[in-house]
């Protein structure tokens, strides 16, 4: 079992894997607060990924990033979803892997591709990063990113075509976490 104090779970892995969704159920299960660090920094800031991008640049934005990494870290006994780019900087995947436990969700090209394409909050929310065609982005970000979300993964998990509770499944009995006595829909 995994210590009692200062242990979070991290849900790390590119856009549209499944850490939100994942996040919410695993939230249901464990009784724990749920903190998107996306959604916080847009609602700190009043405005969309976007907008900050084109208005201030990567770097603002991901120093912003590492700055709410940096107090949710402090907490205890949460479900953290983070963006997609947070294992960019050292400091994150060590703050994590130092305050608990990093799920890496992983998702085929193919399949981010047609869920970003089905997201309707995809433009806001997920600024283009490369500049090149989706698929050919996906893939070089995939490329880039992949060594990185390896290094810190506890655990990592494929989101293609498995339901969410048996990817919660998976989580809560091979990272050892206590479900706070709640009982799964089909058990």
């Amino acid at each position: 079992m995994l210590p009692e104090n200062t242990m979070n779970l991290y849900l790390i892995g590119y856009r549209c894997t499944g850490k939100t969704t994942v996040g919410r159920s695993l939230v249901e299960r464990l009784g724990w607060p749920m903190v998107d660090t996306d959604r916080v920094i847009v609602d700190a800031a009043g405005m969309s990924i976007d907008r900050m991008v084109a208005a201030c640049g990567w770097p603002f934005f991901r120093q912003r990033e590492s700055e709410v990494l940096s107090r949710v870290a402090a907490g205890d006994r949460q479900v953290v979803a983070t963006g997609g780019g947070i294992v960019l900087d050292e400091r994150n995947r060590e703050t994590m892997k130092t305050t608990g436990k990093v799920v890496w969700l992983t998702a085929s090209e193919t399949c981010i591709r047609t869920r970003m394409l089905a997201d309707a909050a995809t433009d806001d929310n997920r600024p283009a990063l490369t500049g090149r065609g989706l698929l050919a982005e996906i893939e070089t970000v995939l490329a880039e990113r992949t060594p990185l979300y390896e290094s810190i993964a506890d655990l990592a998990i494929a989101t293609d075509r498995v339901r969410i509770e048996a990817i919660c499944d998976r989580i809560v009995e091979e990272l050892g976490i206590e479900d706070g006595g709640r009982k799964r829909a089909d058990g």
